[in-house]
């Protein structure tokens, strides 16, 4: 199977204008006529997942996270980013992205919700016509649980050994507000749609105090 021909079926799921104007989803390094037989998939494409992907003997790697977010003005040995693409063109290997459009559609977002069982389920932030960034909605079977209940929740559903809250253990909620990756920028969003808790996967320290 060529390397467009996954990048078509890919684009199926989650296509590209589905991504914010700030990302850089799609092919990022590569040749789109490759055959491709073996495909890496990592979060982040690190020099290690690099080193991993070449060991593997893989010809395409997928991750959520683009390589290149910044425009380049060089491609040398002398930066991480300069390193990887170098050490990707030079192994055959192409390197495909899929970030926020995974988040919207198809993806991070509805997977998140369904891990929690959340009910009566409703997008968070409306990015496109009927989709966008997050979920929300309430705990299935249960009137409401205390933060420190759902913290454990969270930790069993999402397999995690430890997990930050910020804000009252003994408050109950029952409408919650998840937003995978960085949910700094959600904290409006949740409010408007009067969420009592809202889950993520980052927040800055003052976010959290707000």
């Amino acid at each position: 199977m060529k390397c467009f021909e996954i990048m078509a079926l890919l684009e199926t799921l989650s296509p590209k204008e589905y991504a914010l104007d700030w990302d850089n989803v799609g092919l990022l390094v590569g040749n789109p006529e490759k055959e491709i037989h073996k495909i890496y998939i990592t979060l982040d494409v690190t020099e290690d997942a690099v080193e991993e992907a070449c060991n593997f003997h893989a010809d395409m790697i997928v991750s959520h996270h683009p390589m290149i977010f910044s425009k380049l003005k060089r491609v040398t040995t002398e930066t991480a980013v300069g390193r990887k693409i170098l050490k990707l063109s030079s192994s055959g290997i192409c390197c495909y992205a899929m970030h926020t459009n995974f988040d919207i559609k198809g993806g991070m977002s509805g997977l998140a919700a369904k891990y929690l069982s959340l009910q009566n389920v409703e997008i968070l932030e409306e990015t496109v016509p009927n989709e966008g960034i997050g979920r929300i909605g309430t705990l299935s079977n249960e009137k409401t649980v205390s933060i420190l209940e759902l913290a454990e929740r969270v930790k069993k559903a999402f397999q995690l050994d430890h997990v930050f809250v910020y804000g009252d253990l003994k408050k109950q909620v029952t409408r919650i507000a998840i937003s995978p990756g960085s949910g700094r920028s959600m904290l409006d969003a949740a409010v408007q749609k009067k969420a009592e808790c809202l889950i993520s996967g980052d927040f800055g320290h003052h976010e959290g105090l707000d």
